[in-house]
């Protein structure tokens, strides 16, 4: 995979108390201009790495990196961490709490102790780029669930992370909800956020990302999504089925329709441009 590692477990072991191990010896990386898709069965670790990533848990064994340097579990370097790392957890209501969605959003940049006019400013960014600005003097209470999705993801982006974290984003939005969230999300990384999102949806996963991570129980596979969403193998071992595209291009290549070098579709319309040659 291209580009540096901004954020890295090396050697990183986790377990719960008096639970198995998690992992063990785990070296994982999030490159810089990667979107990345976690992937595996419930139970598989999806939300352990996430939490291991952005401070919220502690290696028992091994260490984080972030630019290369080793973060210290102090004031100041969780600080730091979380400057440059933010989770937003798959329900909304456990991550909303401030009673108009203006002072949700600020409520992490006042944290840092900015002046007030970079709060403002903040704010303001980060209610344009996920499209609710007009939401900003609404009660969290009289949102609706993908209104409350968008909100918990401005706070995040209103702390100017380099790497944003997702759990299951999509989740309970409706396809025009989750379409629109794509759209933020492509928005977000034009403007050099790192992304990555855990989701079961592997056809999700080959449309939008560019590499995959599997968890499967003898370990994390990362690569490239297109190639890794292909390996059966792998597929079955994280409890996950074959995305549609890699089986609509297996299927192009053996009837001699795409060439075996050419990439097969990764959405509907894809598949549809690529028919459209053969229409009588």
């Amino acid at each position: 995979m291209s580009g540096s590692a901004l954020v890295a477990l090396r050697e990183a072991s986790f377990g719960y108390e008096d639970g198995p191990p998690v992992f063990s010896g785990l070296d994982f990386e999030v490159r810089e201009g990667r979107a990345l898709a976690l992937l595996g069965r419930n139970g598989s670790g999806k939300t352990t790495l996430m939490r291991l990533l952005s401070g919220g848990l502690r290696a028992n064994g091994g260490e984080l990196t972030v630019g290369g340097r080793v973060v210290r579990y102090d004031r100041k370097g969780l600080t730091a961490l979380r400057t440059t790392v933010q989770l937003v957890v798959q329900d909304p209501d456990d991550q909303l709490f401030a009673a108009s969605v203006g002072q949700d959003v600020s409520f992490g940049p006042l944290n840092l102790g900015l002046p007030d006019t970079e709060v403002r400013a903040r704010v303001a960014e980060s209610l344009a780029a996920l499209d609710i600005t007009a939401l900003a003097d609404r009660p969290t209470h009289l949102l609706s669930y993908g209104q409350r999705k968008r909100t918990a993801i401005a706070g995040a982006v209103a702390m100017r992370p380099r790497v944003l974290i997702l759990d299951e984003p999509t989740a309970g939005l409706d396809p025009d909800g989750q379409e629109r969230l794509l759209t933020t999300l492509d928005g977000l990384r034009a403007g050099g956020t790192t992304v990555v999102m855990a989701t079961h949806d592997v056809d999700l996963a080959l449309r939008w990302a560019d590499d995959a991570a599997l968890l499967t129980p003898s370990g994390v596979r990362t690569g490239a999504v297109s190639g890794l969403l292909a390996r059966t193998d792998l597929l079955r071992a994280a409890g996950l089925r074959l995305p549609w595209g890699v089986a609509a291009g297996h299927f192009l290549r053996v009837r001699g329709l795409l060439a075996e070098s050419d990439a097969g579709p990764r959405t509907p319309e894809e598949l549809a441009a690529m028919a459209a040659p053969w229409e009588l």
